[in-house]
């Protein structure tokens, strides 16, 4: 298979059944609290706690009579616990219940992305080991450079993916906050001990202040830290576009028997997954810039940030973890071409060793702009006739009173441009580099 599809799992963290179970579960914790302080009987908790059930249809079609979620949330609780209803929800307002909940429900998106990205590492880093030295042309501003090796671009993606973990880390720990604290954050009609004993539970952290709401920083670092996933699977996904163009063609998307790349043109082989995640990142980079406008509210809360993450919540956790499954397997079945990067490297007539010359010539005593002009002029020879660049080195007369042919013949040496690749690697492979990160 080319690709995982988004798993059920992610899908499933934002469906209505797991949101009121969440709902109801906090409402329960609430309950819990208030009686270990005495302030409802204990008879009443267990009754609520084993009578409370709720059902999404009924709330559904409460909900578009009285056009309030958590009170249609509420009202069908109340019929399955009847008179001990009267307890839940004590000194609560509805964003108690749908922040708290909402942490949950980013925590939850959160281990599921984190696993997707070490899945990504792993296949990184497979593939690095696997292509460390297998040699291909390093391009600038789309123009060969000097040489590196298809390792080293794995490597360097590999590097970005263990950011980007650290990064959701880092951002799942913000959003892991909750809130039980009344309707302006104040706790008129409930003890900062309810919010303890409930958090506490959950597995959250107590927000230290509130207003009505968790504040909206928090949620804005969680999506940019979102977008900067898919940014960087972007990236990655570019490149490959780039390396599949038919002048460059050194990896390929693989390309399933029976699959076809056009409906005009049965020669097509086209970098379609690749492209589809770069269209969806800028989905998910749209997210967060939504999330950041979020932050400034009228006073202790206004509700224009509720619609909007009612969108951004399920559509940029579900599109990343897609992009993460998408992309892992579009590395896994990656076709790379060696032979083509040696034939790409060599259409240059070996001008990569411009550098190696110029530093030479300045080595023995020639000014940096003596040096550049002798090794410019043959170099743009090489680009305007297609000559073999070594044989106009060796045959300029006035490099020759600098260089010999046997140090020349030194400069001319790929090895030079590998020898360093170990060290690298090393650094980021080795058994310190996850440490020193």
């Amino acid at each position: 298979m080319i690709e995982r599809y988004t798993r059920p799992v992610m899908a499933a963290i934002w469906e209505a059944q797991n949101r009121y179970s969440k709902w109801l579960k906090v409402e329960v914790l609430v309950c819990e609290a208030l009686a270990m302080m005495g302030e409802i009987p204990a008879g009443a908790v267990e009754n609520i706690r084993s009578r409370a059930r709720f059902d999404a249809a009924r709330i559904e079609e409460i909900e578009r009579t009285i056009r309030h979620d958590v009170i249609a949330f509420l009202t069908d609780v109340a019929e399955s616990v009847g008179p001990d209803s009267r307890y839940i929800h004590l000194g609560l307002t509805s964003s108690d219940i749908l922040d708290t909940t909402f942490a949950l429900q980013l925590r939850e998106a959160s281990d599921v992305i984190l696993e997707d990205l070490r899945r990504l590492l792993s296949i990184l880093k497979k593939t690095a080991l696997r292509h460390k030295n297998t040699v291909m042309m390093g391009r600038t501003h789309g123009v060969h450079a000097e040489p590196v090796t298809f390792g080293l671009k794995m490597a360097l993606w590999h590097e970005e993916t263990r950011r980007n973990i650290r990064r959701m880390e880092m951002a799942r720990e913000t959003i892991s906050t909750g809130k039980i604290s009344g309707a302006v954050g104040t706790f008129s009609y409930l003890a900062p001990e309810v919010e303890h004993y409930v958090c506490r539970k959950l597995g959250l952290k107590p927000a230290s202040v509130s207003s009505q709401i968790i504040q909206r920083d928090r949620h804005a670092e969680f999506f940019c830290a979102l977008a900067m996933v898919a940014t960087s699977v972007e990236k990655f996904a570019l490149e490959i576009r780039h390396l599949q163009r038919t002048e460059v063609l050194e990896a390929e998307e693989f390309f399933h028997a029976g699959q076809k790349g056009s409906s005009a043109m049965p020669h097509k082989r086209n970098p379609i997954l690749s492209e589809n995640l770069c269209g969806l990142a800028r989905l998910v980079r749209s997210y967060a810039m939504a999330a950041m406008e979020n932050v400034p509210l009228w006073h202790e809360r206004d509700i224009s940030h509720s619609s909007v993450e009612r969108v951004i919540g399920p559509d940029s956790t579900i599109l990343v973890d897609y992009m993460l499954n998408r992309f892992c397997g579009i590395l896994e079945n990656l076709m790379i071409y060696p032979d083509r990067m040696r034939e790409n490297m060599e259409r240059t007539q070996g001008l990569f060793y411009s550098e190696g010359v110029l530093l030479a010539l300045a080595r023995k005593g020639l000014t940096r702009e003596e040096a550049y002009a002798l090794v410019q002029r043959n170099a743009m020879k090489a680009w305007e006739e297609g000559a073999d660049f070594r044989s106009l080195i060796e045959n300029d007369a006035d490099i020759a009173k600098t260089l010999n042919k046997e140090e020349i013949a030194k400069i001319f040496n790929l090895e030079h441009h590998l020898s360093h690749v170990d060290h690298i690697f090393a650094r980021v492979f080795g058994p310190k580099a996850k440490e020193e990160q």
